[in-house]
């Protein structure tokens, strides 16, 4: 039987709906179809027998929406615990709530003076501990990691599910040796299990090799998971893709360099359900590897090879090419030659939209990758460009502009200079062999025009851009060797921050903190967070297995896998908030940076508005967004 999905979008107005079947949806082609979320509605135990509750405000809500917050406690009648309604902010502490008790609270909006149905209640068990994380508990297999994850709404409820990277032994490039197989596992936010996909042994582990994606690619409501895959991979049913019985690792240890490395057979692209774990298409992937030692350039790193280290270095991103529904966009190499496939998962079938080759065109496109990519509306126009690195590919598959300033290892696309228009770049760059330049730069993201540079000459290996100093209007940057705290355009205001990694939104105001291993830092204060009996991944990199805004209101999570390696914890703030802001998960470049947050080097996502001390009003984002109608939720316990 072949259930007819109907859906309904919901308009920016957020009172008036229209529902449409699939076949037969006409909107504007000028907003983005982005997914339904739900409140997000959380419920913590605090100290001091009370409870911090937030929520989400929608990116398609009016902005006089106001809220009235209810619990309740047992089998009591639910009571309101607001006096007015809520404008301020989205989240409130319960003092007086009988904790001995389960309590229940749920949110209902008010728009134009009417209170609209709430929507998923949470409940908080009477045995619930104080803790402000929930643990989503996991079947790791022996001898293996939780690593990088990526959410999505893997069934249509309007919460996020968890698609987790399980890794065991991972190899480089640059080295011989045989990996570990990689496996990929789907969670809701309780713990239950939903599915697991193994890339079979054709995939080899590593940073640099599999790229994974979770998003809705068909609008249809419900996240698709994305990836390369090889013979002898098995899809969430237990069905084989390709041949099972073919082995292509070089197995000869005599071989050098080339031990243990996938450099014959197949190669795939395929897509996942995100329901299911079913292989719904899969395809050749784009590029192929021939010639091994074609993926040279000039300069630099982008010498050629045949042992599978350039032609084996993979990136991957989602985008809106067309401005209204999103692609998703398989890289491959970046030291020299970089080839870029997107591809549009529409109506059951997958299609090839365009493909960017470096080798194409000038030197200038050679050697500009970088171990991480971002995705924004560099110039405007609706539609989205991949900055890769040092170099930026627009919206239909031509390059749009080249630095030269080629590779490095960080990378932060954001609006942080106050009074300039558009979206600037910063970026740090390794001096490679035979090469000058600067280490770091910063640089107009719709014109590659220069806007400053430093660290003449030296190999940059760590850099980060924020507003983290509220004293100075907009961002900061610092970066390995910069000994101090610059403005964007290269002006020493501060000492060094403490670390050099992440970022994340999580005390009451609109300045970042400095997210770093398991601790959260607060530039020139100090400690004011730690996950104790966490661990952070990716070795010296120290990265959470994500960090997003996952629910409640604006602020984000981070989750950490447990030292055992038997849970994720997922870590919300209970530092009361005076600012209101839409959920960042709905500001498209921000949504985009989380899908891509897994690859390669990871790095924190950025808004597409400055988001910090002195902003300005957000401005109201363009999308509508769907829910699948056959899809009943039901409320969310801790």
């Amino acid at each position: 039987m072949k259930l007819k999905i109907f859906y309904t979008v919901i308009i920016l107005s957020g009172v008036t709906l229209l529902t449409a079947a699939q076949n037969s949806m006409t909107i504007s082609a000028e907003p983005r179809m982005m997914e339904h979320l739900s409140r997000g509605l959380i419920a913590v135990r605090i100290p001091g027998d009370s409870v911090f509750i937030s929520w989400r405000l929608l990116g398609t809500e009016p902005e006089d929406i106001a809220f009235n917050l209810y619990r309740q406690s047992g089998n009591s009648k639910a009571i309101k615990l607001n006096k007015k309604p809520i404008t301020e902010s989205t989240c409130f502490t319960d003092g007086t709530a009988n904790l001995n008790i389960e309590n229940t609270y749920f949110v209902r909006a008010i728009i134009r003076g009417k209170e609209l149905p709430s929507d998923k209640p949470y409940t908080l068990r009477a045995d619930t501990p104080v803790q402000q994380y929930i643990t989503v508990p996991l079947r790791t297999p022996p001898g293996y990691t939780p690593n990088d994850a990526s959410v999505g709404d893997l069934d249509g409820d309007g919460d996020y599910e968890i698609v987790l990277h399980q890794t065991g032994r991972s190899i480089d490039n640059a080295s011989p040796g045989i990996s570990s197989i990689p496996i990929f596992q789907a969670y809701k936010l309780d713990g239950t299990f939903l599915w697991e996909i193994n890339l079979g042994k054709n995939i080899r582990e590593g940073a640099h090799y599999t790229q994974f994606m979770v998003y809705d690619l068909d609008d249809d409501g419900i996240a698709e998971f994305a990836c390369k895959t090889a013979d002898g991979t098995i899809d969430g049913l237990g069905k084989v893709i390709g041949d099972s019985t073919k082995d292509w690792r070089n197995l000869d240890k005599a071989s050098g360099q080339k031990y243990g490395k996938i450099l014959d057979g197949p190669e795939y692209f395929t897509i996942f359900s995100g329901r299911t774990g079913e292989a719904l298409a899969t395809t050749n992937y784009i590029p192929d590897r021939y010639p091994l030692n074609g993926w040279n350039g000039h300069g630099g790193n982008g010498g050629g090879d045949s042992t599978g280290n350039r032609v084996d270095r993979f990136l991957a991103c989602i985008a809106y090419l067309d401005g209204v529904r999103p692609s998703v966009v398989m890289c491959r190499g970046y030291y020299g030659r970089s080839v870029l496939a997107a591809w549009d998962w529409r109506e059951g079938k997958l299609t090839l939209r365009w493909v960017f080759d470096s080798k194409d065109g000038e030197n200038p496109y050679s050697g500009q990758g970088n171990h991480n990519l971002a995705v924004a509306d560099v110039d405007g126009d609706g539609k989205d460009e991949i900055v890769y690195g040092a170099m930026v590919v627009d919206d239909d598959g031509k390059g749009l502009f080249s630095t030269g300033y080629r590779h490095g290892d960080a990378l932060h696309v954001g609006a942080f200079i106050p009074g300039r228009k558009g979206l600037q770049v910063f970026g740090i760059h390794e001096i490679e062999d035979k090469t000058s330049g600067p280490g770091v730069t910063v640089f107009d993201a719709a014109t590659g025009e220069t806007i400053f540079r430093g660290s003449e000459n030296i190999d940059v290996g760590r850099g980060v851009a924020a507003d983290i100093f509220p004293d100075n209007p907009g961002a900061e940057m610092w970066w390995s060797g910069s000994d101090g705290l610059y403005t964007m355009t290269g002006k020493k205001i501060g000492p060094m921050p403490p670390s050099i990694n992440f970022l994340i939104w999580w005390d009451g105001d609109l300045s970042r903190e400095l997210l770093d291993r398991t601790y959260i830092d607060k530039y020139g204060t100090g400690r004011i967070f730690t996950a104790e009996g966490c661990l952070s991944n990716n070795g010296s990199k120290a990265t959470p297995v994500l960090s997003a805004d996952i629910f409640g209101d604006w602020r984000e999570e981070v989750i950490f896998r447990s030292a055992d390696n038997r849970n994720l914890r997922i870590y919300t703030t209970t530092i009361p908030t005076r600012h209101r802001i839409y959920t960042l998960m709905h500001d498209p470049q921000y949504r985009l940076a989380i899908a891509t947050q897994n690859v390669g080097y990871n790095q924190p996502p950025n808004t597409s508005f400055f988001l910090g001390t002195g902003m300005s009003k957000p401005p109201k984002p363009n999308i509508v967004t769907v829910i699948p109608q056959y899809f009943k939720g039901s409320a969310r316990k801790n």
